[in-house]
């Protein structure tokens, strides 16, 4: 066995190393334990996934009602025709800026920036009107992300920004 702080060779029996004085094989007796650490990876990938679907969505929506619907002819110009491609498109845009916004939250999460909690949480509030996938997705980052002792621990995991 080695030292694996400064390589000297220790004998089975010996708990410090004689040339630097660092404890030999300290193995804690009970793990650390944190609630979150295993849910935030979870929860990036997670965002990253309804994040691509929000993506396509916005792209089929906004494609489809870019210059109109293929089921209207060229006759239905009529104001409600337009008002109709107009939402559509704009419920489109919509969902591509959400989806570009989640998959910036989920990039965060795996990354364990600083920012990511925060976005994710405003981002939770916002999922909830989404069923029935936001909806599970905003309770489930809201009950990981909350509470105090989590922010506390996601402070502790992050990396500085």
């Amino acid at each position: 066995m080695f030292c694996d702080h400064c390589g000297t060779r220790l004998l089975d029996v010996q708990r410090f190393c004689p040339a630097c004085g660092k404890p030999a094989g300290v193995v804690p007796f009970m793990p650390q334990y944190s609630r979150i650490a295993g849910h935030v990876r979870l929860l990036g990938i997670l965002w990253l996934a309804l994040s691509a679907l929000l993506l396509l969505q916005g792209f089929v929506v906004t494609s489809i009602f870019a210059h109109g619907a293929p089921w209207y002819g060229p006759g239905y110009a009529s104001p409600f025709h337009l008002f109709l491609r107009n939402l559509m498109r704009m419920i489109g845009m919509v969902a591509l800026g959400g989806g570009v916004v989640g998959i910036i939250a989920g990039w965060g999460l795996l990354e364990r920036q600083s920012w990511a909690r925060t976005l994710a949480i405003v981002l939770g509030c916002f999922a909830l009107l989404n069923p029935p996938f936001g909806t599970a997705l905003g309770i489930y980052t809201l009950w990981v992300l909350l509470p105090s002792e989590s922010e506390q621990e996601y402070r502790r995991i992050a990396r500085a920004a």
